[in-house]
């Protein structure tokens, strides 16, 4: 575990890729999104033969996904973050190098096949906890009692993740799917706490006209309770049809939440529309979770929006939106290219969760081309942010 009450020395460098956590771990997860992908378009459609460790190829997918690049952003997203809120330094130098390492190692060994499954859950779950620590050391020192939510949710994953790795090795009956939809909860759970508390803010601050949007007390609060009962009966496979139900209640809910949000303003921004839409397949999610409830959809296309279409999507913006503003440059005014990477991952978010409804018998057809949408809206990111994430800031300062 990282210890990080103890001086935090930085690595001597002619890059900056080392002084601040969104550095290493967006470009990290970027390019691991990338490989991964392509691993799982050769495992999927070609039949790789690729052992895993001896882990189920589907389960790996679904894992690395969420807990391997969604965590990521996570990570570097809250080691920026925590920064701002705390005025304090997070962690950056050897400590950071370490962490990154950490995530790096348990994400290859199951690629390389190197090591076992007991090897790669504690190298994953110490870095969920030293990650925990990382975050959680300065919100603690300044006693910011408000973002306990935050490090509850962190406690949380590493709980989930310690549940998958028992799954795996026969030691908790289905613990591989508690785990894996307990994450995928999780992440919805965090955008939807940060997503309520920056995009409308966002959106404000960066369309040409006056605007002020509606949040509304009452559906936070009670998207934030039936998400959480959703995510309990839904893991634990209690009452399909009340799931079904909360589904369809938090669909109406965040389809409130997106009108209240809604000017035609934002449609003139790529670094607004790209965070809406997002939110917008998130909504789709609970539409679909529903109709796979009461109708013949499969409940796989509402993980899809839920993953592909909503996470993929809005931390792919949020990503683009970070590395702009915290190396000193205009977030309204990204590299050329990006809109291109933004719609890239949504075409691929539409083909793989609205083409599967309509014709159904190109099933495969669909999954192939949104995985190479995938690939290639993530590949354009790295591209375009590398020399941002590896270089210093261009206004001069420290981060």
């Amino acid at each position: 575990m990282l210890n990080i009450s103890e001086p935090n020395p930085t690595i001597k460098s002619d890059t900056a890729l080392w002084q601040l956590g969104f550095r290493p771990f967006f470009l990290g997860a970027a390019s691991f999104s990338v490989i991964s992908m392509m691993v799982w378009m050769g495992i999927y459609l070609f039949q790789w033969p690729m052992p895993l460790l001896n882990i189920d190829p589907t389960l790996w997918h679904a894992h690395e996904m969420l807990f391997g690049y969604a965590l990521a952003v996570i990570a570097g997203f809250l080691l920026a973050a925590v920064k701002n809120w705390t005025g304090q330094q997070t962690i950056n130098g050897r400590k950071l190098t370490a962490l990154f390492l950490l995530w790096v190692i348990a994400r290859l060994l199951p690629i390389l096949n190197i090591g076992s499954i007991e090897i790669v859950a504690l190298l994953d779950c110490l870095f969920i906890l030293s990650t925990g620590i990382a975050v959680a050391s300065p919100i603690i020192k300044v006693k910011q009692r408000a973002q306990t939510g935050v490090l509850a949710i962190l406690l949380t994953m590493f709980i989930a993740n310690i549940i998958y790795y028992a799954g795996l090795l026969g030691l908790i009956e289905n613990g591989e799917r508690i785990g894996i939809y307990s994450c995928l909860y999780l992440v919805l759970t965090l955008i939807f706490v940060m997503g309520r508390r920056v995009i409308p803010f966002f959106i404000e601050r960066g369309v040409d006209i006056n605007v002020q949007l509606n949040n509304r007390k009452w559906l936070d609060n009670s998207s934030m309770i039936l998400l959480i009962a959703l995510w309990i009966i839904d893991v634990l496979q209690l009452q399909t049809q009340i799931a079904g139900a909360l589904a369809g209640i938090l669909f109406v809910l965040h389809a409130i939440r997106l009108f209240d949000w809604h000017t035609k303003a934002l449609w003139k921004s790529s670094m607004l529309w790209v965070l809406y839409t997002a939110y917008s397949f998130l909504t789709l999610g609970f539409a679909l979770k529903t109709a796979s409830v009461w109708l013949d959809v499969s409940p796989f296309l509402s993980v899809h929006a839920f993953t592909v279409g909503g996470i993929g999507v809005l931390t792919l913006g949020m990503m683009s939106r970070v590395t702009l503003g915290h190396t000193g440059r205009n977030v309204q005014q990204p590299p050329r290219g990006l809109s291109i990477a933004f719609a890239l991952l949504l075409t691929g978010a539409f083909v793989r969760v609205i083409l599967p409804l309509l014709l159904a018998g190109q099933y495969s057809i669909w999954i192939a081309i949104s995985q190479l949408l995938w690939i290639a809206g993530f590949g354009l990111f790295v591209i375009l942010f590398m020399p941002m994430l590896i270089k210093p800031r261009v206004d001069g300062q420290p981060g």
